[in-house]
């Protein structure tokens, strides 16, 4: 067994492994962004060690700092958790080479698995089809438009090293298909550090059914049952559930089955899971994730096994404990994830900020998987997952029934959440009916009357006390150290080194005088307009990134631009003015 794992992650699927390592008794190490220096996983694990920077890129996908914080803690294993670098064989072979186990399967698997055209090629050999689509990159337009002349549309284009919806976007027609490649590769490199693309046909009212399989060094492999994960918006999960409702008997075991056949065809071990698109009785493969999956709690709450536990356990050298014949599935689990957007009339914006006020859920069958407590930030540099709720009932009724309950229970202040949308979603009589597909909270679900409070605001928050970097030098016994230091803002002294604060344009006008400002806070990654141009009122004027997901701030009203006063990469905050129309 290892003696110390260093976690490269953060939020709640760090905290959700160094408390499972801390029950195995592992010391665990983590690793942090400047943003994230007082986070919740670094606070709870034994050591912490700073990777610089405040994006994603510039922290938790920079190879070397993280390698460094591995030889400095002395760690023998690494956790990727999900997202980040937890699909990238490069990085699990840099991890290996300086004899560090990386907890997940060996690189070889990942090259193959991680990457979804060679995946969907290695399903294939095995007698597992997918959707049909490509099995080369996505290099020009011209191959789109050739694609979906053949089989028409729509069609999705997808990060070829990535998942959970993340650098995907659906075309519905031909002359959308350069702006669709653009973002999807923008958003795959911001989330993967890859942004190799494909496509494939998009399928019109499917269930999004997944097989978590977990598999050994010694050809051992098993199924734990499956999850449904069709209530999405944007392509990124809501609510989760297992197992799948309303799902034949043949059809879960021939998916379980298959998914072990392609887990074994590329010498898979480790937790892993195997994803299909269900629609009229058939089931397709669509990929296979090479980590640990959000969604993973529901699977253990109607299994009674640790996956984590057993991820760190395969990782180490030991058999499965347990065969197919001895997993048995109790009762009915539901996973709600509490996002940091607001679903305002389905709008769904992210809402970065502090969080005031948290008060969990509790009580019987209830569990919450968070990484942030009280007074924590939720930055919009990262992923707006606050936490999980999970729930079990003896069955899908009293599960829903107890979800409920617990979401009415739950009080989160200073950030708009999806909490409202997940109770219309779960009191809807087509989710109890399984009548909803992946399309459904976008296409059905009437969600104009939901709002949600933020609670207590931020703007003016006086217990919060703005700091900034500060190097400075200090003597130990008479020898000199350089010190990096975080102090309070008001305190730096003249001509010390702070890091700049973005330039903000101004803010705060209303739109109807032809002043289009942005809903939250976030970059611009792209301007789509000049002085001069003529817009309709609805016509994207630039794409903002917001918690990695882009988003398009559109011309208020018909007219001629004036002003625009943001370029590429500045950053901004909800309410700046972006671009003046006259």
């Amino acid at each position: 067994m290892f003696t110390k794992i260093l976690i490269a992650n953060r939020g709640e699927i760090a905290v959700r492994v160094i408390r499972a390592c801390r029950e195995m008794g592992v010391a665990t190490v983590a690793v942090y962004s400047d943003l994230d220096r007082d986070a919740l996983h670094t606070r709870l694990a034994d050591e912490a060690y700073s990777l610089g920077g405040e994006t994603a890129a510039e922290s938790y996908l920079n190879t070397e700092a993280i390698l460094s914080a591995i030889d400095r803690s002395g760690s023998d294993a690494v956790h990727p958790g999900y997202g980040f670098f937890s699909e990238n064989a490069d990085f699990a072979r840099a991890v290996t080479e300086r004899g560090v186990t990386f907890i997940g399967p060996p690189p070889e698997a990942i090259e193959i698995m991680g990457d979804k055209i060679s995946a969907r090629l290695a399903a294939e050999k095995v007698g597992v089809l997918g959707v049909p689509g490509t099995t080369e990159f996505i290099t020009n337009p011209q191959q789109v438009q050739a694609f979906g002349n053949q089989h028409g549309y729509p069609l999705a284009i997808k990060a070829a090293f990535g998942g959970g919806g993340r650098g995907m976007k659906v075309v519905t027609e031909e002359s959308a298909i350069e702006d669709a490649i653009e973002s999807a590769q923008r958003e795959a490199m911001a989330y993967f550090a890859r942004d190799e693309i494909y496509m494939e046909r998009y399928l019109t009212a499917p269930r999004h059914i997944e097989i978590q399989v977990l598999a050994d060094a010694y050809g051992n492999a098993v199924y734990l049952g499956e999850r449904d994960c069709s209530a999405q918006r944007r392509h990124q999960k809501l609510i989760e559930e297992a197992p799948a409702p309303d799902l034949p008997d043949d059809v879960r075991t021939a998916m379980g089955e298959a998914a072990v056949v392609v887990a074994l065809s590329c010498g898979y071990t480790n937790a892993g899971t195997v994803e299909f698109l269900y629609e009229d009785g058939v089931f397709h493969y669509l990929e296979m994730n090479t980590r640990l999956q959000v969604e993973h709690p529901v699977t253990e709450l109607v299994t009674g096994i640790d996956l984590v536990e057993q991820q760190i356990r395969i990782a180490s050298g030991e058999p499965l404990s347990f065969s197919q014949d001895d997993i048995a599935m109790s009762g009915h689990a539901i996973e709600v994830r509490i996002n940091a957007e607001d679903p305002t009339a389905g709008a769904f914006l992210p809402s970065p900020g502090r969080i005031q006020a948290l008060r969990v859920p509790d009580g019987f069958g209830i569990r919450f998987d968070g990484g942030y407590e009280a007074g924590d930030e939720v930055s919009q540099h990262y992923d707006n997952l606050v936490g999980k709720l999970i729930v079990w009932g003896r069955d899908r009724d009293v599960a829903i029934r107890r979800t409920l309950r617990a979401l009415a229970d739950f009080d989160i202040q200073g950030v708009a959440t999806t909490i409202p949308a997940d109770i219309a979603i779960l009191e809807h009589p087509d989710f109890s009916a399984v009548a909803h597909s992946t399309k459904w909270v976008e296409e059905t679900l009437d969600l104009s009357d939901v709002t949600a409070s933020i609670g207590a605001s931020t703007a003016n928050d006086d217990d919060a006390t703005t700091t900034m970097r500060r190097e400075i030098s200090v003597e130990v016994d008479g020898r000199r150290f350089a010190v990096t230091m975080w102090v309070p803002q008001d305190s730096q002294p003249a001509g010390s080194t702070s890091r700049p604060r973005a330039k903000r344009s101004s803010g705060g006008k209303p739109q109807d005088d032809g002043q289009v400002t942005v809903p939250m806070q976030g970059t611009i990654v792209k301007v789509l307009v000049s002085v001069g141009d003529l817009v309709t009122a609805g016509d994207p004027l630039c794409v903002l990134e917001a918690m990695k997901m882009e988003n398009n701030v559109s011309a208020s009203k018909t007219g001629t631009i004036t002003e625009v006063l943001v370029g590429l990469g500045d950053s901004v905050g909800a309410g700046d003015v972006v671009v003046v129309i006259n």
